[in-house]
Order: structure tokens, then C-alpha cells, then sequence
């Protein structure tokens, strides 16, 4: 991108490549592309540039860190320009920090264990509202990586669809970085076991949030419903492959 394009043209440009590579997959697969929604991950961004984003064609946006998630909603949430403006919690989430996220994230990505269901399900029925959850799944079994195994997941799932105060909206997760396999592998895992917990829970589990910038495609080809994209949307400097 040259250095006379500015910010807002290079996310402009910038989506429409993202969004065209996007569609490109979804034909590979035999979906449609309305079945992928794509987020903006704007965790290493400010305020400023997420509006620069939404004017750009964002609309919905992903935070890890709930002070950022409070920083960027009161910042943005009351400007008439950006209304119907989504924001979701995609990172680890503390118990302490339930309440922070709860009514302002639209959904909650990462809930990756039961003690934390339980607590956001308590922290919700405390506050009369009832929060949209992911169930983060460790498919690739990376000790560097949070979530429920597979394993884990089947023993739970009763219970935890069971919580008041949460709806189960699907489940997430994160490939290891740098390998195409193993990313494919990952993310077909993740298809494989919402099918099977479809069957058993009677729940539609029409999420399935996985691929970022790196594999995005590989995720959409492998059936994920919606991708989290931070440096191939915000970043100048990263070029998509």
C-alpha cells in the first residue's frame, strides 16, 4: 500500500480482498457466503481506528481484554454514526472480570470451562439477563491452549446447556499457528464434534468461530460460521498470502 493511501482506503481496499477471499472459499466448500461472518479483531487498535473500520464496512468486532472491551463500547457505543455496532468478548476470560463483559459483549467466545459457565451463568442470573456463549474447544490438544477437550466437552455438555442465564450459541477454537494440516485437521474436528453434540443436546449450535488471519480460508472451507481477523484487517504491513 503506498504511502499517499490512507488508513481508511487501505481498510476499505482491505476488506474487499478479505471479504472476496472469503466468498472464493465458501465456493470451494459448495456454501454460500452468507454463512460466514467475518469480525475485526481491534484489540491492538484504538477507538479512532475502529471507527475509521466501521466506516470502512465493519460492523461487528472482537476483544480479548475486557477493560478493552469497556474502553471501546463507552468510547463508541453512543455515537449515532455507529449504531446497531456489535462487540464480542473472543479472549480468556477471569471470573473476576464476568461482570465487565456481561451486557456489553453481544457474545462471549471463550467460555472454556464448566467452573466458568457456572460463573458467568451466576453472574448473569444475579443481573436478570441471559448471555450468548461459545464453548472454547481445544482440538488440537496444544498445553498452550485453554478450552474443554473433546473429551471434557462430551462429559459437560449436558450440564452446562442445563445453566440458567447462558445460551449455548455453538463452540470455538484456535488452530496451532504456522501449519496448514494441522489447521485443516482442527477445524474439521471442531465441524465433526458440533455435529455430534448437535444430536445429542437437541441444540442448534449454529456457530462455529474459528480462523483468523493466517487460515481464515482453510477455516471457511472446513465449515466455520465465523472468522476473528485482526492483522489482515487493521495491519499495513501484513500481506495476505
Amino acid at each position: 500500500m503506498s504511502a499517499d493511501v490512507s488508513y481508511g482506503e487501505f481498510l476499505r481496499a482491505r476488506r474487499e480482498d478479505v471479504m472476496g477471499r472469503i466468498e472464493a472459499a465458501c465456493q470451494c466448500a459448495g456454501r454460500e457466503p452468507g454463512e460466514v461472518q467475518a469480525i475485526a479483531v481491534s484489540k491492538t487498535v484504538g477507538p479512532e481506528e475502529v471507527l475509521d473500520a466501521w466506516r470502512a464496512g465493519w460492523r461487528a468486532f472482537g476483544e480479548n481484554r475486557p477493560q478493552e472491551l469497556v474502553r471501546k463500547t463507552e468510547a463508541l457505543g453512543g455515537l449515532p454514526e455507529m449504531a446497531g455496532v456489535r462487540f464480542d468478548m473472543i479472549g480468556n476470560l477471569q471470573k473476576n472480570k464476568i461482570n465487565q463483559v456481561i451486557g456489553r459483549a453481544a457474545l462471549i467466545h471463550s467460555v472454556s470451562s464448566e467452573h466458568l459457565a457456572e460463573a458467568v451463568s451466576t453472574r448473569c442470573e444475579a443481573r436478570g439477563v441471559v448471555a450468548d456463549v461459545l464453548l472454547e474447544v481445544n482440538v488440537s490438544g496444544e498445553a498452550s491452549k485453554s478450552g474443554f477437550s473433546p473429551d471434557e466437552l462430551r462429559a459437560a455438555v449436558d450440564s452446562v446447556v442445563a445453566l440458567p442465564g447462558i445460551s449455548v450459541q455453538g463452540l470455538m477454537t484456535m488452530a496451532p499457528a504456522g501449519d496448514a494440516d494441522a489447521a485443516r485437521r482442527t477445524f474439521s474436528g471442531l465441524r465433526e464434534l458440533a455435529c455430534e453434540l448437535r444430536g445429542r443436546t437437541g441444540l442448534a449450535l449454529q456457530t462455529l468461530s474459528c480462523g483468523m488471519s493466517d487460515d481464515f480460508e482453510i477455516a471457511v472451507e472446513e465449515g466455520s460460521t465465523l472468522v476473528r481477523l485482526g492483522r489482515c484487517v487493521f495491519d499495513q504491513g501484513y500481506a495476505l498470502s
